[in-house]
């Protein structure tokens, strides 16, 4: 994080509308940090991208696609704040997949299987709260819950009854973006044009979490949970899941707006006491 928002400052110093004197928080963005990020809007576009994925994926053989879950937006829906686009975006996009599958798959199940027709699936109902130094943003879906045998491994990397396959599906993921070289051939042939930079009214950003959000649905990976907590937990914020089993599961995600909070390092206060 700190590397790419190095280079991220470094780049716009060196840019053509930069000029000496200015202020950077003038500018949309400092660094990564994009200084406007409204939560509706994140929901909106990562739940468009998540639907048309789950219409690609459980699409019938004859091309009848099944009803997608409708996403309910409520709450403090102008709320905005300073945050790094591409994290949120990950975040929201995992637990927005994860309640689209379960709650797709357990209507299959009712339904007898079928992929088109029918009555559609409950809603996925997200709900966002504003606080001075915080925004907790929540997701209710009516999927079933998290199997008992997988509680104990929920916020594990690819563990628990069906580790083998998921570590396989790793060979499966388009590469990730490793270096800066290889980020910025992949911008410059952005099919959007997005060139990994976020757009206010675009799609998701390019950029080394942007093969993971674009994976198939049914390619499972057992990181997706895990990696999202990380993400939040970095800039002090909170990553949570309850479980109603037979019924759905509640992920309640508190993100800082930056600038209130330091980094969460594990190190940190050995480095200070040194």
């Amino acid at each position: 994080m700190i590397a790419e928002q190095h280079l991220a400052l470094t780049d716009t110093f060196h840019s053509h509308w930069f000029s000496p004197g200015a202020k950077l928080a003038d500018s949309d963005f400092v660094g990564e940090v994009f200084l406007k990020c409204v939560a509706r809007d994140v929901i909106e576009r990562c739940g468009e991208a998540v639907q048309a994925l789950g219409r690609a994926a459980y699409a019938s053989d004859d091309g009848d696609v099944p009803p997608m879950p409708e996403i309910k937006l409520e709450g403090h829906l102008d709320a905005n704040f300073p945050y790094i686009p591409s994290h949120l975006e990950y975040i929201i996009g995992e637990l927005l997949r994860n309640s689209v599958q379960a709650t797709l798959e357990r209507h299959q199940r009712r339904q007898g299987g079928g992929a088109g027709g029918g009555a559609r699936p409950p809603p996925i109902e997200v709900t966002i709260c504003e606080a001075a130094q915080h925004v907790i943003i929540r997701v209710s879906d009516q999927g079933g819950g998290v199997p008992r045998d997988m509680l104990p491994y929920l916020w594990s990397f690819s563990k628990g009854p069906h580790s083998t396959r998921l570590i396989e599906s790793l060979g499966q993921v388009p590469r990730m973006s490793a270096t800066l070289q290889e980020l910025r051939v992949d911008d410059d042939h952005d099919e959007d044009g997005a060139g990994g930079r976020y757009q206010p009214d675009g799609g998701l950003p390019g950029g080394s979490l942007s093969s993971l959000s674009r994976r198939p649905p049914n390619l499972r990976l057992g990181m997706g949970l895990p990696l999202s907590r990380v993400y939040a937990e970095y800039w002090a914020g909170k990553l949570e899941l309850h479980s109603l089993e037979g019924y759905g599961v509640d992920a309640f995600l508190q993100i800082s707006k930056l600038g209130n909070k330091n980094e969460q390092l594990t190190t940190r206060a050995s480095m200070d006491a040194v």
